[in-house]
């Protein structure tokens, strides 16, 4: 294998970016070249990379976050898009780019931490990451009339409407003091794109961007972005319908005067961390999903 190159941060090299984001729609259906094209592909989202012949065989990827954690800002790096071609599997490729971000990394930041799939959990112990349980938080919601909504769809295929959520996102406030992320637009317009365009709505007496969708009697909550601190009753009576019983938050939520109840989270991905400086993770939180990569 001594044709294998080590490459980072190629992102303006269209050779490698196109072959990057081939690989990761064989690995995980998913394509990064509408969101570099966009301008969303930031120095904050950094590829460790093999090449073989060209074409990326290998990678692990960062993110470069902030977060706020009870009040405190810390600063964090996300593991993602770990991924290796078929024909390259199984001779330490993925190891070694591990070992590559941790050399790099892990005296400036204050914890790293990834999501995993189940099949691959005993990987990540090895470079000193542990299993964290996630939370989910809840709450009963129903509104006794059919509410004034007046929300406004924001089209994800139209340039003043994605130029004004990257905007917006970009100058937002944490949506929970409790555990959030800073500075993850990136992340943010990648669910935009990829995830969610069809339920990003804009409402204007509140002056905030909502994410959510509604399913049977089900709320889901993904974000709630806004510049400024705002009062969440207002803003789940406008998103909700009459046949809304119950909310789900996948974030955080931090609010007051609400009957906001958890349990244990258990999705297709599992949360490790890596905690540097002695810091102490918070218990009994939710990583918000729109920061997630």
């Amino acid at each position: 294998m001594s044709q294998l190159r080590f490459k980072k941060d190629y992102k303006h090299n269209d050779t490698f970016r196109k072959s990057y984001s081939e690989l990761s729609h064989l690995t995980f259906g998913i394509e990064f070249e509408e969101y570099y094209q966009k301008g969303f592909w930031s120095n904050r989202y950094v590829p460790f990379s093999y090449i073989y012949q060209d074409k990326v065989i290998a990678n692990v990827s960062v993110n470069l976050l902030d977060f706020v954690i009870q009040g405190q800002k810390r600063k964090a790096l996300q593991i993602g898009t770990v991924m290796t071609h078929p024909d390259f599997q199984k001779r330490g490729l993925s190891t070694n780019l591990m070992n590559s971000v941790l050399a790099q990394y892990s005296h400036a930041y204050d914890f790293m931490y990834l999501f995993a799939n189940k099949d691959v959990l005993d990987f990540y112990p090895k470079f000193g990451f542990k299993i964290f349980q996630e939370h989910i938080f809840f709450m009963n919601f129903a509104v006794n009339r059919k509410p004034s909504r007046n929300l406004h769809k924001l089209d994800i295929t139209n340039i003043k409407d994605i130029n004004f959520i990257y905007e917006f996102v970009s100058t937002r406030i944490p949506v929970s003091d409790t555990f959030s992320t800073l500075n993850s637009e990136g992340v943010f317009m990648f669910y935009c794109l990829n995830v969610f365009p069809q339920n990003i709505y804009y409402l204007a007496d509140e002056d905030v961007i909502v994410v959510f969708r509604q399913e049977e009697k089900t709320l889901h909550l993904y974000d709630i972005v806004s510049k400024k601190e705002i009062d969440i009753e207002p803003i789940l009576t406008k998103i909700s319908d009459l046949f809304t019983e119950k909310i789900i938050f996948h974030y955080t939520p931090a609010y007051k005067n609400l009957q906001i109840q958890s349990k244990p989270f258990i999705g297709n991905e599992v949360l490790f961390v890596k905690n540097f400086r002695n810091n102490s993770f918070p218990q009994n939180i939710k990583h918000p999903l729109m920061s997630q990569a």
